[in-house]
């Protein structure tokens, strides 16, 4: 297995391997399968509306996608700059391991350096303590805001 990974914006021709990724996340992390029409949708219209985020992937030499993310945008009022999240995270179990997520993420950083982001956000699991270990790595902490929901 080739280890040189190159992290890259992702395209439309991504999509696939980004939806593949989304149904295996949910059903590994939280037991769901995702209806293969809305996940196909949703990811599609990100690639149709770059106001609503972007896809970030891993790819091999050999051009397999190892894994890949998700940043939606969140403007902070307060800050008068943007918070970037990170979601849909997913790497391929046989390159998990190999630092894939910590290229993904340094990638992220340095684009975020680039622009007006004040912050990278991201929510995990209560009971993923696997990921939550890995952000702990990369310099995240708990934060001290909850998170509330309502389901529409």
């Amino acid at each position: 297995m080739n280890n040189n990974i190159l992290v890259r914006f992702a395209n439309a021709e991504d999509a696939k391997n980004l939806i593949e990724f989304n149904q295996a996340m949910a059903l590994e992390t939280e037991g769901r399968k995702l209806v293969a029409e809305k996940i196909t949708s949703g990811v599609n219209a990100v690639f149709a509306d770059d106001r609503k985020g972007f896809y970030v992937v891993a790819e091999t030499e050999n051009g397999e996608i190892a894994g890949g993310l998700m940043i939606t945008f969140e403007w902070s009022d307060w800050r008068s700059a943007w918070f970037w999240w990170i979601q849909s995270v997913y790497v391929l179990p046989k390159f998990r391991g190999k630092s894939v997520y910590s290229k993904l993420y340094d990638f992220v950083k340095t684009e975020a350096a680039k622009q007006n982001v004040c912050g990278i956000r991201l929510y995990v699991e209560h009971d993923n303590i696997n990921a939550q270990n890995v952000y702990k790595h990369h310099g995240m902490s708990e934060s001290h805001y909850l998170m509330f929901e309502v389901s529409l």
